[in-house]
């Protein structure tokens, strides 16, 4: 972790790995926002990403400004492809409306602009846990 963000998260956490989501500032914000209210308690990751987590691993997430907000802890790892991600996930990952129909449209364009969307391509889907809140967010999310 950057010695500056060192300053602003606990010791105990100091050694985790960070990370924001999604790939922009604004989306970073708004799903970090998300995680802190407790309204998305999932994620997905392709197999190949550089941040993919390990079960019982602690993360810092990371807002649009690289500020730190809150820690996880990853609870699930399950692989499945786009094309089976279940109404339960969707609904647990918390944007928009929580549906199937929202995630799929929201992460298709996301791996579309990503350039590797297809709809049996494969997906880390993982479920964690809000540990601790590093800093206060405006949830309107």
């Amino acid at each position: 972790m950057a010695a500056d963000l060192n300053a602003s998260v606990p010791e105990r956490y100091r050694d985790c790995p960070s990370f924001s989501f999604g790939d922009s500032p604004e989306l970073a914000t708004e799903l970090a926002a998300l995680v802190v209210s407790g309204r998305k308690i999932a994620t997905v990751n392709t197999l190949d990403a550089p941040d993919c987590p390990k079960l019982n691993e602690l993360w810092i997430v990371l807002d649009g400004t690289g500020r730190p907000v809150c820690v996880i802890e990853t609870l699930e790892l399950i692989p499945r492809r786009f094309d089976e991600v279940d109404e339960a996930f969707a609904f647990d990952e918390g944007e928009g409306d929580r549906s199937l129909a929202f995630w799929r449209d929201a992460h298709e364009s996301y791996f579309r602009r990503a350039g590797v969307f297809s709809p049996d391509m494969p997906l880390l889907c993982e479920r964690f846990r809000l540990v601790e809140v590093l800093a206060p967010m405006d949830v309107d999310a």
